[in-house]
């Protein structure tokens, strides 16, 4: 099954979280599992926060690019559409709230679940689940507004 963000646009597709055109970012890919979203990213020890654990700052990440790309496809779902029409469904973060539960341990994958649990005209709120080894260690709630049709249209500056 092909991942959400194969399907965004080139002029879109430079995010550092889930950006598949982005190098030296994330490129997490998320797919559905039934009426959630799944994404699985395995932290490398520059992820670290204190020996042992991850930084904070990517799990805020991880759930923050995860929830955008689960309201993209939950706009598509709704409308019966197929993630390769157009015109595309892209979102930017309105808020990121994240709650850590737990430490996040920097050892295997991590597991990174979503559902939309509103979608009003262009916002849809998504609530999101991160777990290490099973255990949840953080939640996000992310309110996701549409992009306008026009705001990904300069192409990004190149890269120094």
């Amino acid at each position: 099954m092909d991942a959400f963000q194969d399907h965004y646009p080139d002029a879109v597709a430079h995010c550092f979280g889930c950006g598949r055109l982005n190098a030296h970012g994330h490129q997490i890919k998320t797919v559905w599992n039934g009426d959630e979203t799944v994404t699985r990213f395995t932290p490398e020890p520059y992820h670290t926060a204190i020996p042992g654990f991850v930084y904070g700052g990517l799990v805020a990440s991880l759930i923050d690019c995860h929830s955008t790309a689960t309201a993209a496809a939950a706009m598509y779902r709704q409308d019966g559409r197929g993630l390769d029409t157009l015109p595309p469904f892209r979102f930017v973060t309105g808020s990121l709230h994240v709650d850590y539960l737990k430490p996040t341990p920097i050892d295997g994958a991590l597991e990174i679940r979503g559902r939309a649990v509103e979608i009003k005209g262009r916002k849809v709120v998504v609530e999101t689940e991160l777990r290490a080894g099973g255990v949840v260690t953080a939640r996000g709630t992310v309110v996701a507004v549409q992009m306008p049709a026009d705001f990904g249209a300069a192409p990004p500056a190149p890269h120094r």
